[in-house]
């Protein structure tokens, strides 16, 4: 299973070689690769059906004790099948739907990823993981979206798209941390046997929250949905793809995956049925408004995901086995549906169904494939939608909490749906022919061959409910229950309450598709409501974002070098001196005595840093500098340490005198800042020193291991052959760090002779060079006026 999902990524990576080979052929050749995984995971099916859950392990990071499991039972067999299988028709699609694009090979690159990052997630037995292909699934989704990078619309829903995606990731990060925590464990195969102890859990409700934020904004739950009619601007093989059976079924997944030992809780039977049915209405309400053929089915997707949510949250056997059937029924008519509506748009021009019509004659495979996946969207026998409708409604009605509202949704949803389903089906195909942009005409059997099959997949569910819940349906369910469950699914279930619910939305939802029109119109008194929704609420809160960001970069980035110091120690000294005051007690050894030389030393140090903070002659200021390097060459030689006094000296000298030699050419100082300022500093410059001071006193008191400077004394002669402890310290002991700083001050070396060896005024190639390695001045630089030079210098800053 590791090599089932890491192949497309390698193949991902050959793509681009291949397409050289095979040109317009690439996208047939791609869908190998599905089509042979399709057909390796069907051969679990017996396995599965058994009850056996199949686990294989391959070490990640051994260092970690991470390893890349993948476990295999129900759940997730459907779902890799549903992924590999419209995975096939969907790269049979895109090589006729993309026929001739520049990028094709791009975004077959793209879709592999795409395809291998969604079995990672499903077949994942680690919540780490889980999580790595659920973040690979949000940056491939949005690089689908945004496939066509030229358009604004397209950049902007695919941004959209990820910042919804990932902002719910950052919460799923911390449920999966807490959850955990909670089952002392990050495998799945443990935590679905925790379920009483993480209900028990005193962060269990925290828990269930950034969970549940994760998958809401995955699923467009709302008030997340609106990202995903938007993601529309992707092409239709992406729509179908990741619409279907993938992207927006993660977090059904997820959900789902965690049901046996998340869910059952009292809050778990509130949120779900509450946010999934009012998903479920708000999907199926927006489409019936809608008059773009893709808008239609997204809105429709996002009643779907509603209702899944909703049948999870019932929680009962009968919900468990509607949510199975109802995730392969939409699976399949929903794949259909965007490839026909792909299809529109590629042989009318327009994706606006009020513009077609009579295309039945010219398109006639496309028809009776829209009408069959349309009756199984509407919930009509004898296609398989109509099952999972008749499940969805029993399960409705066997709920106990918020019953009355579930049912009320769900009866409205499934009339609106019946009258979206019928645009679809028969708005373009049916009444009089109507001219378009472009001149209708028949698909290729490329972009037929995924409408067709699964269409005709979904007719024969219908026809023999038992083979699916035999196969799929059963082992799925059992999964998600975390028991095994009986499963008999039937096309005909007698007179009964679901079946007078259903006929009740079929002439609800006849009535609303014969005066459609006049519908849609008396709907746009809404409009203004619908414009303060949810989706107003994240272009503010973006809004919000560029704002802030604007004021933190005045502020906190100004291009002044001594405010980002500021910020920079300020911080230090608040965050590392609360640590140090508020979460230790402070012990050190206050018996330190001083002699009359150290003294000396250290009043050299102090006099040398004020007479640079206050000197007004430029000359003065670098030789003070000089005193202190100085200073403290003299520190490093008093206490043992005459290699480092013997690098501080060279290192002043040289710094000293290529100072003065270019004194004279260096423009005059200004005076940059007010007393006020400069109070400030000195006080940030005070509590610095005096942390850092404290930090040595503590430092020095506090020994957690043995000095190693015994060691180096014992070892020195026997291991470095060497009489001279410090030389073998440097080039044994430490000699990666020693050649380390022969290379730094090598490399300094060589920056100082190019500096000196470069004349601007005789060096006709020079002045590029220095052109391309000088920073453009700041605009405040602009504002400073030079004061008038001295003999030795200007004002000190």
């Amino acid at each position: 299973m590791q090599f089932a999902v890491l192949s497309g990524f390698l193949l991902a990576a050959l793509t681009p070689f291949l397409n050289n080979l095979f040109r317009q052929r690439l996208g047939l050749v791609l869908a190998l690769l599905p089509a042979a995984l399709a057909v390796w995971f069907a051969s679990f099916i017996p396995d599965i059906m058994a009850g056996e859950v199949i686990v294989q392990e391959m070490a990640w990071i051994p260092g970690l004790d991470i390893s890349l499991t993948m476990m295999l039972d129900g759940l997730s067999l459907l779902f890799a099948l549903l992924i590999s299988v419209i995975g096939t028709f969907v790269f049979l699609y895109a090589s006729g739907y993309l026929a001739g694009h520049q990028d094709l090979a791009r975004f077959y690159v793209v879709l592999l990823s795409f395809m291998a990052s969604m079995l990672g997630l499903v077949l994942a037995d680690s919540l780490i993981t889980l999580f790595v292909f659920w973040e690979l699934t949000s940056i491939t989704s949005y690089m689908l979206i945004g496939f066509n990078h030229k358009d604004p619309e397209a950049r902007k829903a695919a941004l959209q798209g990820l910042i919804v995606t990932v902002g719910g990731g950052l919460a799923l990060l911390a449920g999966m941390v807490m959850l955990a925590n909670a089952a002392g464990s990050y495998s799945l195969q443990e935590i679905l046997t925790q379920g009483e102890v993480i209900a028990n859990n005193p962060l269990y409700l925290p828990m269930l929250l950034c969970l549940l934020g994760g998958a809401f904004t995955k699923s467009a739950q709302f008030p997340f949905h609106f990202w995903l009619p938007n993601a529309m601007a992707a092409p239709t093989p992406v729509s179908s793809y990741l619409h279907s059976a993938t992207m927006v079924k993660a977090g059904i997944y997820l959900l789902a995956r965690l049901h046996p030992s998340v869910g059952g809780t009292e809050t778990w039977q509130i949120l779900l049925p509450l946010f999934g049915a009012t998903t479920m209405f708000v999907g199926a309400f927006l489409a019936v408004r809608s008059t773009g053929v893709k808008k239609l089915l997204a809105y429709s997707t996002v009643m779907a995901l509603g209702t899944l949510t909703m049948l999870l949250g019932i929680g009962t056997e009968t919900a468990m086995i509607a949510f199975a059937a109802f995730l392969l029924g939409h699976s399949l008519y929903k794949g259909a549906l965007f490839m026909v509506a792909g299809a529109l748009d590629h042989s009318t021009g327009t994706k606006d169904v009020t513009k077609m019509g009579g295309l039945r004659k010219v398109m006639p495979v496309t028809a009776l494939a829209a009408l069959v996946a349309g009756m199984s969207l509407a919930g009509l026998p004898p296609l398989f939608g109509f099952v999972a409708k008749e499940l969805m409604f029993e399960a409705a009605l066997g709920g106990s909490v918020l019953l009355t509202y579930t049912l009320v949704l769900a009866l409205t949803s499934a009339a609106f749906v019946i009258a979206v389903a019928a645009i679809i089906a028969f708005k373009p195909f049916y009444g009089a022919l109507k001219e378009t942009p472009k001149k209708p005409h028949e698909a290729g059997w490329a972009m037929l061959a995924g409408p067709v099959v699964l269409a005709a997949i979904s007719l024969a569910f219908g026809i023999l409910p038992g083979m699916a819940g035999n196969l799929l349906v059963e082992a799925a369910a059992s999964s998600v229950a975390g028991r095994p469950l009986d499963v008999h699914l039937y096309l005909w279930h007698g007179i009964n309450a679901p079946l007078l619910m259903s006929l009740a939305s079929l002439a609800l939802g006849a009535l609303i598709f014969w005066r459609w029109d006049a519908f849609r119109k008396r709907l746009e008194v809404l409009n203004p409501l619908i414009a303060r929704g949810p989706e107003a609420g994240y272009f503010k809160m973006m809004d919000f974002l560029v704002w802030s960001a604007e004021g933190q970069t005045r502020l906190l980035q100004n291009g002044s070098m001594r405010n980002y110091l500021s910020v920079i120690l300020v911080t230090l000294v608040g965050l590392v001196g609360y640590t140090l005051f508020y979460r230790y007690q402070l012990h050190w050894n206050w018996d330190v005595s001083f002699q009359i030389h150290e003294l000396i030393v250290v009043g050299l140090l102090v006099g040398a840093t004020a007479v640079v903070c206050t000197t007004r002659s430029r000359l003065g200021a670098v030789a003070s500098m000089g005193v202190f390097g100085f200073a403290v060459a003299l520190i490093f030689i008093l206490f043992s340490a005459p290699d480092l006094g013997i690098t501080q000296v060279l290192v002043e000298t040289l710094t000293v005198i290529l100072l003065v030699l270019v004194l004279f050419k260096l423009p005059s100082f200004v005076s940059l800042s007010t007393p006020a300022q400069r109070a400030r500093d000195v006080v940030v410059a005070l509590l610095t020193g005096g942390l850092m001071t404290l930090l040595m006193m503590v430092a020095i008191d506090v020994q957690i291991f043995p000095s190693i400077s015994s060691y180096m004394i014992e070892q020195s002669q026997p291991l470095a052959y060497g009489r001279n402890i410090v030389n073998v310290i440097l080039v044994d002991f430490r000699a990666l760090d020693t050649l380390g700083e022969i290379f730094v001050l090598a490399l300094a070396a060589i920056g100082v002779y190019a500096m000196l060896k470069l004349h601007p005024e005789t060096d006709p190639g020079s002045n590029e060079l220095a052109g391309s390695l000088v920073l453009p001045p700041l605009e405040t630089d602009k504002a400073i006026k030079p004061q008038t030079k001295q003999q030795d210098g200007g004002s000190a800053s």
